[in-house]
């Protein structure tokens, strides 16, 4: 039986595609539904969207959150909520970082755990509610990192950004696990 050259090519080029897109959505070899760290809210429903009060729109509470599932080796965590208008414009809302391995949940209006970065909104070492400008629904995405230890960060705390945190933790994040939820603004 004479193969086809056409159909040889085809599959030659399934399978590379096949590769390239395994790689591009992997890091390390796992992503997070094969790793098993997950992060959730009991407020969070199956359309996932953000209910008003953790929203400007609302009271601006902080969602209560809960993880799980981290890699062994693991001895801190860190926060971040951020919004992405575009690739090159980037709002972060929560920046909590030095979370204590022994947390597995952060309630409603969250004091006292880890240290807080700033806020893209009004620069400020606090939770700045999602209060996005323009028509339609906007995606706010929640990051908890499961860190080898916690970040050495050479900035004072009043200066710790999105970007700091990131660059901070790029080398001793085992795993992180996200949570997009959706609002759209009255």
């Amino acid at each position: 039986m004479r193969r086809h050259p056409n159909k040889q090519k085809a599959r030659l080029i399934i399978l590379l595609l096949l590769i390239i897109f395994a790689s591009c959505t992997k890091k390390d070899g796992l992503t997070d539904s094969e790793s098993g760290f997950v992060i959730s809210s009991y407020e969070i429903k199956s359309d996932s969207l953000l209910p008003k009060d953790y929203t400007c729109d609302g009271v601006s509470a902080t969602l209560p959150l809960e993880w799980s599932g981290e890699p062994a080796g693991t001895a801190a965590f860190a926060l971040i909520m951020h919004h992405e208008a575009s690739p090159t414009d980037i709002h972060w809302y929560w920046v909590l970082y030095n979370i204590p391995v022994s947390v597995h949940n952060l309630v409603r209006n969250i004091l006292g755990i880890g240290i807080l970065g700033i806020n893209s909104v009004n620069d400020r070492n606090e939770y700045a509610p999602p209060c996005s400008q323009g028509p339609g629904i906007k995606a706010y995405t929640y990051t908890v990192y499961a860190l080898s230890s916690n970040p050495v960060i050479s900035v004072p705390y009043a200066e710790v950004t999105r970007q700091v945190l990131l660059d901070a933790i790029d080398h001793i994040t085992l795993s992180s696990a996200k949570m997009t939820v959706y609002y759209s603004r009255p």
